[in-house]
C-alpha cells in the first residue's frame, strides 16, 4: 500500500499546478503524516495546529484541506461519514489500484478501514451498462464496533 506523500512530492505537485508551498500548507500536511490512519475534520486539524503553537486560521486549514483534495493535487480524501462534516485522510491506494473503505461504529464513531475490494466487478458492469465512466467511489458500512456491540448486548 501507498501510505501517502511526503512534503518534496507535495511541493512537486504544487509547483506542478502553479501553486507554491507555504508554510500552512507544509504545517497542515505535516498533521496528516504524523496522523496516518486516523480521519480528522478540518477543526481538529485546526486544534492540533493551535496547540503547537502555529498561528493558523480556521478559513486556511479548509482551503488547504480542498486545495489537497483536488483533482490536480489528489493528495488528501474527503469523506462524509454522516456526522454533518467532512473527514479527511492522506489519500492510499492499494498495489492493486483500489482504495480502502470504511466501517463506521454508530455508537461509538469509530471509523475501522478494511481494504478487501469486492465490487470491481458490479463497478464494471454499472459502467457497461450505464454507458458511464467511474473514476472514484467509496464504500460506507454503518454499525456497531466489537466493544459497542458488547455493550449493548448487555
Amino acid at each position: 500500500m501507498r501510505d501517502g506523500f511526503s512534503i518534496e512530492e507535495l511541493k512537486k505537485r504544487l509547483q506542478n499546478s502553479r501553486y507554491k508551498l507555504t508554510h500552512q500548507r507544509q504545517d497542515v500536511l505535516e498533521v496528516f503524516l504524523n496522523s496516518t490512519g486516523e480521519h480528522l475534520s478540518a477543526e481538529e486539524v485546526h486544534r492540533t495546529l493551535r496547540d503547537k503553537g502555529y498561528d493558523i486560521g480556521l478559513a486556511t486549514v479548509y482551503r488547504t484541506l480542498e486545495l489537497m483534495c483536488s483533482p490536480e493535487m489528489n493528495i488528501l480524501q474527503k469523506m462524509e461519514f454522516g456526522e454533518k462534516r467532512a473527514r479527511y485522510e492522506l489519500k492510499k491506494i492499494e498495489e492493486n489500484g483500489h482504495q480502502h473503505h470504511h466501517l463506521i461504529c454508530k455508537n461509538c464513531d469509530k471509523v475501522i478501514e478494511f481494504s478487501e475490494d469486492m465490487l470491481e466487478g458490479l463497478e464494471q458492469k454499472i459502467a457497461e451498462t450505464c454507458n458511464f465512466n467511474i473514476i472514484d467511489h467509496q464504500v460506507l458500512f454503518y454499525g456497531y464496533c466489537q466493544e459497542c456491540a458488547k455493550k449493548l448486548e448487555n
